[in-house]
C-alpha cells in the first residue's frame, strides 16, 4: 500500500473515530437514580486477612516519583490536561473519599494501593482469589502480574483495578479517577463469572460497555451525594478519558489494514481527547441547573480527617 494511500486511510478513521467519540459523549451516562451496592461481595470474595488495612501506601520515594510525575508521564497529564494524573502523590483527603466510595458500596475487601510496588502480595492474593477460575487466574491474572512485575506503575504509572488480584492500583491524586477504579471492582463484584468477564474485555467494543459502565456509576454517585464540584471535574477528566478508550477501538480497526506509526496513534489519541474535553465541560457547565427547586447544591460534604 502507498504511503499517500495510508495516510488517507489513517486521516478517515481519525475523523470517524472522532465523530463516534463525539456522539457516544453527548449521550451521557450517569446511573440514576443511584443504586449503591449492597451484600455484593459473596462468600468466594478474597478477604482482607485479619487485621490487614485496605489501604496500603507505597514509601516515598524522591527520584522514583519525581521521574515519574515529571517525566514518564507527562503524555498522560497533557492527555487528560490534568497535573494530578499519575503525580505519585495521593493526598489524604482523596483517599477519604475513595473509601467513603467503597464503605457506602459494600466494597469491603477490595485491596487498595496507593503508590505502592507490592509485587509479593499481589502474587499472593492472585493465587488466593477463590472468587475467579483457576484457568482465567493462571493465564490473564500471570500476564497481568507479570506485567505488572517489570513495568510498575510506581513508575509508569497507569490506575487500574485488577480483577484477577481484586486490588485497585492507584498513582493519581484525583477523586475521579480514583472512584472509576472503585467503580470497576463495583462492576466486577457483581458478576457471577468474573474471569470470563474480564477475558472479554479483548474483543472489540467490550472495553466502551465496561468504562462507560464506571463512569456512569461515579457521575451518578455524585449526583446523588450532591457534591457539585466533584461531578464537574469528573466530567472534566473521565469523558476526554473515554474519549481515549474510542480512541484505541480505532486503531485496533486501523491496524488491520495498516501498520500504524507510533506518532499517528498519539496523533488518534490526541484527536479523539478532545471533543471529550469539550462535551466533558459542557456536561460541567450544566451540572447546578439540575439541583431540585432551582436551590443550589452544596459544594462539597464534610470530609472526615483524622487530623487533630
Amino acid at each position: 500500500m502507498e504511503k499517500g494511500t495510508t495516510y488517507h486511510h489513517v486521516h478517515q478513521w481519525l475523523f470517524i473515530s472522532t465523530i463516534i467519540a463525539t456522539t457516544l459523549l453527548l449521550l451521557g451516562c450517569a446511573h440514576v437514580p443511584y443504586k449503591y451496592g449492597r451484600d455484593i461481595e459473596v462468600t468466594k470474595t478474597l478477604k482482607l486477612r485479619p487485621k490487614e488495612s485496605q489501604m496500603e501506601r507505597g514509601r516515598p520515594n524522591k527520584f522514583v516519583d519525581g521521574l515519574g510525575h515529571y517525566i514518564v508521564s507527562l503524555p498522560s497529564k497533557l492527555l487528560l490536561l490534568s497535573w494530578k494524573v499519575d503525580n505519585h502523590k495521593i493526598s489524604k483527603e482523596v483517599e477519604e473519599k475513595l473509601q467513603e466510595y467503597l464503605e457506602q458500596n459494600d466494597l469491603h475487601n477490595v485491596k487498595v494501593r496507593l503508590n505502592q510496588y507490592a509485587p509479593g502480595g499481589e502474587w499472593r492474593r492472585l493465587f488466593r482469589n477463590r472468587s475467579v477460575g483457576a484457568g482465567w487466574r493462571f493465564t490473564l491474572g500471570i500476564i497481568s502480574l507479570v506485567n505488572y512485575t517489570i513495568f510498575p506503575g510506581r513508575l509508569f504509572g497507569g490506575d487500574e483495578y485488577n480483577p484477577y488480584t481484586n486490588s485497585i492500583n492507584i498513582y493519581s491524586d484525583h477523586s475521579a479517577i480514583l472512584l472509576h477504579e472503585g467503580a470497576h471492582a463495583k462492576d466486577f463484584a457483581k458478576r457471577k463469572y468474573k474471569g470470563l468477564y474480564s477475558a472479554i474485555r479483548q474483543l472489540p467494543l467490550v472495553p466502551l460497555y465496561q468504562e462507560a459502565w464506571a463512569t456512569g456509576d461515579v457521575v451518578g454517585y455524585y449526583r446523588d451525594k450532591q457534591l457539585v464540584e466533584d461531578e464537574k471535574n469528573a466530567y472534566k477528566v473521565l469523558y476526554p478519558a473515554y474519549g481515549t478508550y474510542i480512541a484505541g477501538e480505532a486503531l485496533w480497526w486501523i491496524e488491520w489494514f495498516v501498520e500504524v506509526p507510533i506518532w499517528t496513534e498519539y496523533a488518534v489519541q490526541f484527536g479523539v481527547a478532545i471533543p471529550g474535553h469539550i462535551i466533558g465541560r459542557i456536561k460541567a457547565s450544566t451540572v447546578e441547573d439540575r439541583s431540585p427547586s432551582g436551590l443550589p447544591k452544596p459544594t462539597q460534604s464534610p470530609v472526615p480527617s483524622d487530623q487533630p
